[in-house]
């Protein structure tokens, strides 16, 4: 197995190994959110459980208040027809009759209530059952003035009763309107009563604020639960806000809320009553959504830390294979110099000898081919000298170099359009170029097959295609075959096309790439080179 497989197994392991721990991770973060919204979601539900018991109180209340407040309209309707019988006996008894007793019994019957007669202009002419007032009155003198004479005590009673009437006066008719009595022919009085359900009364008002600070309460205690998630509650039939915590919340915008929170989660029913029922529609905290994300966010920001460190340490690491590789060129080309110098002298010594001069000039052609891959790795690190060539000819030579050193069953083709296209290149190098995919080609078609080479210019560009019949790239090694170590022989280093892509791209700055590859058809290769 080559390097280049060996190094592909190890990256789908290490992914492999990634996804895992990554789905792991992923797989124990939802378990927590999930386990919170457990315990979001009960929270809302002992919310909605304490509403509802709140709210079979406060229909209780509404109940009690309502019987209560039926019963008290009965109590005054009474009351009031209480006060008119009294009127009525006491019209009576101004008249000339022969038996007072049936005026009497009404007055005496419907007389208990606390009553002040006064005339039109409401002077007051008499008060009825206000001994209490009176006893109040007099203990009050007897506490701050026990020293007074009689006659003064007398007097300041009378003057304190009748202020103190009028303040009844004044407090009664914020409850009762005053009845009308004609005493005589063209006399008429105001009688002002006090009914017997006062404090009744009080105690329907003091029930009717707590029905109202219950109800108000919801949304109070809403707002201060700072443990509850953002909640709705609305009355289903009239869609009227109940109570909520949102602070987005304005009338204009409840069913756009309602639309959101119904997307999140499926709303809670509560009974409110026989006839009467609400939903409350609630979203999971903010927190969650967050929890949700994290891991997201930090696999995100690790794998950029572990691309940054990629990158940098792969731009070490290409340093330090260059300047391996540039190492390893200079010294093969330092160590083919002396042996091709040996047999330089050794040929002249043959050609001294009278040794057959076909012979002496193959040898001199292959020595002159080792100076020039000499020259070509001595020039691996440095600087390229790039000089105006007729890429015709250069093509021309490396085809016919090439014929005489392959296989003679395949065929090189090269039927140039011009004969002339100026580049400027490297010769030594780009030989070098179409020397080592040429030779690639060759093991493609296991020495039987077609070699053409083709040259267009378009413009300021010039493209040079190297088209064989062999047996072709599979599409997944397409990004691959420029990479060092990949090879398809099984003995090899597989540096040829990624020393061609070095040469192209970073010596002559110009591209190469697989223009084409079909199986068991053949690979086009695409040079690319300014013009």
């Amino acid at each position: 197995m080559n390097l280049y497989h060996k190094k592909q197994r190890w990256k789908l392991a290490l992914v492999g190994i990634a996804v895992v721990m990554v789905a792991a991770s992923l797989w124990f973060s939802s378990q927590i959110v999930k386990k919170v919204q457990d315990k979001e979601l009960d929270r809302v539900q002992q919310w909605a459980d304490a509403v509802k018991r709140k709210s079979e109180l406060v229909n209780l209340t509404n109940s009690t208040f309502n019987e209560l407040s039926a019963s008290l309209k009965e109590l005054q309707e009474r009351d009031r027809k209480k006060v008119e019988m009294w009127s009525l006996g006491i019209k009576e008894v101004s008249k000339t009759l022969d038996d007072y007793s049936f005026a009497f019994k009404v007055m005496t019957e419907n007389g208990g209530m606390p009553m002040i007669l006064t005339d039109m202009q409401e002077r007051i002419v008499k008060d009825h059952n206000m001994g209490a007032l009176d006893q109040k009155i007099k203990n009050k003198l007897k506490q701050e003035q026990p020293n007074l004479p009689k006659e003064a005590v007398d007097s300041l009673f009378k003057v304190i009763k009748n202020d103190s009437l009028e303040s009844a006066i004044a407090f009664w008719r914020q409850f009762r309107e005053p009845i009308v009595l004609n005493v005589y022919e063209n006399e008429k009085q105001k009688i002002f009563y006090f009914d017997s359900i006062y404090y009744r009364t009080v105690k329907l008002e003091e029930l009717q604020r707590n029905r109202d600070s219950l109800s108000q309460a919801f949304t109070d205690e809403l707002i201060e639960n700072d443990h509850l998630v953002p909640v709705m509650f609305i009355d289903k039939s009239t869609r009227e806000v109940i109570a909520t915590n949102i602070q987005e919340y304005d009338s204009t915008n409840t069913e756009q809320i309602i639309d959101e929170l119904a997307a999140q989660n499926n709303p809670i029913a509560v009974k409110l009553s026989d006839d009467s029922e609400g939903i409350i529609y609630f979203e999971y905290s903010p927190e969650i959504t967050q929890m949700k994300y994290f891991p997201y966010v930090q696999f995100l920001i690790i794998g950029l830390f572990v691309l940054i460190a990629y990158v940098v340490f792969s731009t070490y690491r290409k340093a330090e294979q260059d300047q391996v590789w540039v190492g390893m060129a200079k010294e093969t080309a330092h160590q083919l110099g002396t042996p091709i110098s040996s047999l330089m002298a050794w040929n002249q010594l043959l050609e001294a000898q009278g040794v057959d001069a076909s012979i002496t000039k193959e040898i001199d052609k292959d020595i002159e081919r080792l100076s020039v891959v000499t020259n070509r790795f001595s020039k691996i690190g440095s600087e390229a000298i790039l000089e105006e060539e007729n890429m015709v000819t250069l093509i021309t030579d490396i085809t016919n170099y090439l014929r005489k050193r392959i296989s003679s069953k395949i065929e090189l083709v090269f039927e140039p359009k011009d004969d002339k296209v100026m580049v400027k290149v490297n010769k030594s190098l780009m030989e070098w170029v179409f020397e080592n995919i040429s030779k690639n080609a060759v093991d493609a078609m296991d020495g039987k097959g077609k070699i053409t080479f083709s040259i267009n210019r378009l413009e300021d560009e010039v493209f040079v295609d190297i088209i064989d019949t062999g047996k072709g790239i599979p599409a997944n090694k397409l990004k691959t075959v420029f990479q060092p170590g990949y090879t398809t022989k099984k003995r090899g280093w597989g540096l040829g096309l990624s020393l061609v892509k070095r040469i192209v791209e970073d010596f002559h700055k110009g591209k190469v790439v697989v223009l084409k590859s079909d199986l068991n058809e053949g690979t086009t290769f695409r040079i690319t080179l300014k013009a």
